[in-house]
């Protein structure tokens, strides 16, 4: 037996429900759960009842959601639906899909999608009688300026609707068919006949070559075509047949049932019933794909580590629209040695993460002001708002630094570090390849600048980790078929209606990052966000060589952040981050404390260091080259640095000697030795400057020197010479000039140059910005469809005829109320009331009163299928229920 003849036997013979509320009314508990999981707008706020749910799941928002949902087949269904009678038979609908000659894989698949479309409310009825809610039929259906998105015009009958009853008579008489009385009968005639496909055959057997071809280009879309006021001999002959309908004046279709005769009797060109299966492009051993992914999240770090330290004692100035500027993004890819785009990605990751943001004004733009009851006239304001004007005031402009979080951050171990930067990337609705590109207004779209939102961006990333987690471990999947594979299970089809025809031919060429795309074309932005997906995994550390690691796939199964949290202690603290975290540790190296010296004046580091020594070295020594080691090169000028820290000449040797596994080699002490011996011998300070030195013949060689001429220096003693120059410039220039100055305080003491660790107030990351309402737990849903069954056993409750109000609520007097509810409560009877909250929202409820005092009434309600309390002066009247008849079990 065939999957769509058991499909039919398994369905009742009755006509089925009458209504979408009826439909879902018969549903059990787990089939209207079902609904509301697939469907979560539906449930905000929760339906009151069976007809409130099945209207809001009628309206177009919400039919536009779940249509945008559906998989390409499922939506292929409805799209069949559209434009087949209405109701349909599953026959018909089978038909529509599978052809004259029949289709196995449709057949095979048609009654699981219908089974779906059901679940989500958007087809309901019985098997004969298969109905699409009207709004998606509305969608979905062509109209008179639009095709469907099969290719298909209007029928007939829907084409003919204008035309003069003459005009229809002859076009029958053209066509063979003998003359009727009337134009319904008429237009009944026309319809079968283009519905006949050997009938249709035989009128075309003497049709011009060029009508055929007319038609050939129609046939599957659009179906609209232009004509003169005088047609060609050869569109004259469909004309005058019926094959062409006008439409409007000079636009010309058509019909659908001609349409489907020369199709073969389907609706689409190609029906897709099964998914595209994800192809291997290559194949590895899981151990090189997680060294190689190991490799990558230490590098990930060593990036973010080196942006965040290059902001560390301020960052880039915030533009006036927010974002960073051009100049300020080309700087920061000099410093982290990577391409615009791919700095633009890794400074939007430390943003999402919580590791950077505004130093100003972010609390008056994105934090909700909270007043005190006792604030003054001008309402409170915290200390980070008032810190924030004052510096808008002042005039100084705001900048981006690290957050009081990247000081935790940067504590933790590496393998936590990198999950905390993940929990931050997964879920993150920012897309920061857009950047570079343009906005619906045509303004650029900047790095942490406004408008980088895209919704279904953490949707296509964890898709594309699961379709690439379903592979065999070490299997790197081909972009292409990814791609394709997303494109069947989420078609876009709020793009507009579709063309039916053959895409055009796709290479495996793995894309640059970044490049922006149209803010108008949802199918460009998925197919960018599936390959940003893949290079950001690749970047991260995620994937290695393009196949997924272990601790990638961790990422899927896992318990992710708690709710409410945000992506600092939350991610580091999850039980994804904490499981990811002891995946990737045994892959990355442990921190060394110590580095080989060599007689070069350069020192390598064979792996990443402790911090502390990490931190050291870089004041003491300028980074020549990264990558698997590290390698430091001493200058004069870094060595003078470090003294400028504050550290002596000994103190250097010190460290060198305890951190070096190699001797330190003699030129690097004889640098540090002169370098030291120089060092402060200059004392500078502010008059406008001065310079000091007990060694007078150091001070006659500079004035002796042409290139202090821009000082403008003057001996005011013999250890003593004046510039005209602020202490900052005479230092630079007296260094250009090859001496080592130090400055000095108004008490003559050296200053010591330390760097000024910059940081932001407490700052909370980036919120994503969510597609719709989240999807609902367990205990939400049990707690809803109560409701909703608790809400529709009252709505459907029998009542006593009874004077109305306007809305249809029950109008009693105040002495017949109390009476009412006062017997009602003595008995135990259940009544309906009609109530007027506080807001004016009014609402009938089916009470059964427990308790009559104080002017309240406190009962069960089974409207809300709980116990409530209501005003008496609220409630506008009374209405007891009707007697149940025989048998009848009466409401509870």
């Amino acid at each position: 037996m065939s999957a769509e003849q058991q499909h039919r036997d398994g369905q009742a013979a009755d006509p089925g429900p009458r209504s979408l509320a009826q439909a879902l009314r018969e549903r059990d508990d787990a089939s209207l759960g079902a609904l509301l999981r697939s469907r979560p707008d539906l449930l905000h706020p929760v339906p009151t009842d069976v007809t409130q749910l099945a209207t809001r799941a009628g309206t177009r928002a919400s039919v536009l959601r779940a249509l945008e949902h559906l998989d390409r087949f499922a939506l292929q269904a409805a799209e069949a639906l559209a434009v087949a009678p209405d109701p349909a038979s599953y026959q018909e609908l089978l038909d529509l899909l599978a052809g004259d000659d029949g289709d196995e894989e449709v057949a095979g698949a048609l009654p699981a999608t219908v089974a779906l479309l059901r679940e989500r409310a958007l087809v309901w009825g019985g098997e004969d009688r298969l109905r699409l809610v009207r709004t998606a039929r509305e969608l979905l259906a062509p109209s008179a300026s639009h095709s469907s998105p099969t290719g298909l015009g209007p029928s007939v009958a829907e084409a003919t609707s204008g035309m003069s009853p003459g005009r229809i008579q002859a076009i029958l008489t053209t066509a063979g068919l003998p003359h009727t009385h009337d134009t319904v009968s008429a237009v009944a005639a026309l319809s079968g006949l283009f519905a006949d496909r050997e009938r249709v055959a035989e009128l075309l057997e003497g049709a011009p070559e060029a009508s055929r071809e007319v038609l050939t280009r129609l046939v599957w879309g659009p179906p609209y075509g232009q004509v003169t006021a005088e047609p060609a001999a050869h569109l004259r002959w469909l004309l005058d047949r019926g094959l062409l309908l006008p439409t409007t004046p000079g636009t010309v279709v058509l019909p659908r049932e001609a349409a489907l005769s020369l199709r073969g009797g389907r609706a689409h060109r190609v029906p897709e019933p099964t998914r595209p299966r994800v192809a291997v492009a290559a194949e590895r051993k899981p151990q090189v794909v997680d060294a190689a992914a190991g490799g990558q999240a230490l590098a990930a770090l060593d990036i973010v580590e080196e942006l965040l330290r290059s902001w560390d004692e301020g960052g880039p100035a915030v533009l006036r629209a927010g974002g960073l500027s051009i100049r300020d993004l080309k700087r920061t890819a000099t410093v982290l040695e990577v391409p615009e785009p791919v700095a633009a990605f890794w400074v939007e990751l430390a943003y999402a993460a919580g590791l950077i943001a505004s130093d100003g004004g972010y609390v008056e733009e994105h934090h909700e002001r909270h007043d005190r009851p006792d604030a003054d006239a001008e309402g409170y304001e915290d200390e980070e708002t008032r810190d924030a004007r004052t510096r808008r005031r002042s005039g100084e402009a705001e900048h981006y630094a690290p957050t009081p979080e990247y000081d935790a951050w940067r504590d933790l171990p590496p393998a936590e570090r990198w999950a905390w930067l993940l929990e931050a990337w997964l879920p993150g609705t920012r897309a920061p390849g857009l950047i570079g590109g343009r906005d619906g207004r045509d303004r650029t779209l900047s790095a942490l600048g406004p408008g980088l939102d895209r919704s279904p961006a953490p949707e296509v990333r964890r898709r594309v980790l699961e379709l690439m987690a379903g592979l065999e471990p070490g299997q790197a999947p081909d972009p292409a078929t990814l791609l394709e594979r997303l494109r069947w299970e989420r078609p876009l089809r709020s793009a507009g209606p579709r063309r039916e025809q053959p895409e055009p031919p796709r290479t495996g060429v793995r894309p640059a990052y970044g490049g922006g795309v149209a803010a108008n074309d949802p199918e460009a932005l998925r197919t960018k966000l599936t390959e940003w997906a893949l290079l950001e995994a690749e970047m991260l550390g995620v994937t290695g060589r393009g196949a997924l690691a272990t601790h990638g796939r961790a990422l899927l199964g896992a318990e992710g952040r708690s709710e409410g949290a945000g992506a600092g202690t939350a991610a580091a603290g999850s039980a994804r981050a904490a499981v990811v975290a002891a995946l990737l540790a045994p892959l990355l190296p442990e921190p060394l404390d110590h580095v080989l010296l060599q007689a070069d004046l350069t020192a390598v580091a064979p792996g990443p260091l402790v911090r502390p020594l990490a931190e050291a070295l870089g004041v003491l020594a300028d980074v020549e080259s990264k990558g698997g080691a590290t390698v430091y090169r001493f200058t004069p000028g870094s060595v003078r640095r470090a003294l400028d820290a504050g550290r002596s000449a000994t103190e250097l040797h010190a460290f060198l000697d305890r951190h070096s596994r190699t001797p330190v080699p003699q030129p690097l002490t004889y640098l540090i030795d002169d370098v030291a011996r120089r060092h402060g011998l200059l004392r500078v300070g502010a008059a406008s400057s001065y310079v000091r030195c007990d060694d007078e013949s150091v001070l006659d060689e500079i004035l002796a020197d042409r290139r202090a001429t821009a000082l403008r220096l003057r001996r005011l003693a013999p250890t003593v010479v004046a510039a005209q120059a602020d202490p900052r410039t005479l230092i630079e220039g007296l260094r250009a000039m090859g001496f080592a100055p130090a400055a000095e305080s108004a008490e003559g003491d050296v200053m010591i140059a330390r760097p000024h660790a910059h940081r932001t107030p407490p700052r909370t990351p980036p919120a994503p910005v969510p597609d719709g309402p989240p999807a609902p737990d367990a205990t939400l849903l049990t707690a809803a469809v109560r409701a909703v069954r608790a809400g529709d056993r009252a709505a459907t409750a029998p009542r006593k005829e009874t004077p109305q109000a306007p809305g249809g609520l029950p109008r009693t007097s105040p002495a017949d109320t109390l009476a009412t509810v006062q017997a009602a409560a003595m008995t135990g009877e259940s009544v309906w009331i009609g109530h007027v909250n506080a807001e004016g929202a009014a609402s009938q409820r089916l009470l059964a009163p427990l308790r009559v005092e104080g002017g309240y009434v406190t009962g069960y309600d089974h409207t809300a299928d709980e116990v409530r309390t209501y005003a008496l002066h609220r409630i506008t009247g009374v209405a007891e229920l009707a007697d149940e008849p025989d048998g009848a079990e009466p409401a509870r």
